[in-house]
């Protein structure tokens, strides 16, 4: 078995078309992944540094998002329009990360994925405010969560320090993008992309580490 640390955004759009690849190949290759949040912009304050008014950041970033598309498994899946029209500003990923890792309290690595893969369906898919906690207690729940309690959670001093341990792993890690996958027995980064090359790339780290 290989253990991977999967570093993601839930406002990330590859991170969206990755987690869904490596559904099928953690099954495939009965791999352990290891969710760690890597939140790109954790405020409002944080977006405009990075991204300057809210009308140009959500222009920019939507760009980005026609690129990520077209590499997509299931373009229809990753919903531009909607987002560009959505009343609210681009998200941050803070929330959701905490709502991330409040799962992952509950359920564990599996809750972790099950809401990161839920919240990155409301923003990608459904043009939802996931920095609004309410819209996150309510995915929550349709993730198969007690809303309350996750909504609880998120207030918990503990899950934020939770947040920033794995952002303190990924500099020790040296993970400055995401995407990142690394196989812990190897030190292998998977290179993001297809389903075909994963595959390959996961079968040359298990000969690795064999």
């Amino acid at each position: 078995m290989l253990t991977i640390d999967f570093f993601h955004d839930t406002v990330c759009c590859w991170c969206y078309n990755v987690s869904a690849r490596m559904r099928g190949l953690a099954t495939e290759f009965d791999l352990d992944i290891r969710h760690r949040t890597f939140v790109l912009q954790a405020s409002k304050q944080e977006m405009a540094e990075r991204w300057g008014h809210p009308g140009q950041a959500k222009a920019t970033i939507l760009g980005h998002w026609k690129t990520c598309r077209r590499a997509s498994d299931r373009p229809d899946m990753v919903n531009i329009d909607a987002m560009a029209r959505a009343p609210f500003d681009y998200p941050h990923g803070m929330e959701a990360a905490l709502a991330c890792k409040a799962a992952q309290e509950v359920a564990g690595q599996a809750g972790h994925w099950d809401m990161f893969d839920r919240i990155q369906r409301a923003h990608l898919s459904e043009a939802q405010n996931i920095a609004d906690p309410a819209v996150l207690a309510r995915l929550a729940g349709e993730a198969g969560f007690d809303p309350i309690r996750i909504a609880r959670l998120m207030r918990d001093p503990a899950i934020a320090i939770a947040v920033q341990a794995d952002r303190q792993r990924a500099r020790r890690m040296q993970v400055h993008a995401i995407p990142a996958l690394i196989v812990r027995e190897t030190g292998t980064r998977l290179i993001n992309g297809p389903l075909g090359d994963l595959r390959a790339q996961l079968r040359a780290a298990q000969r690795l580490a064999a």
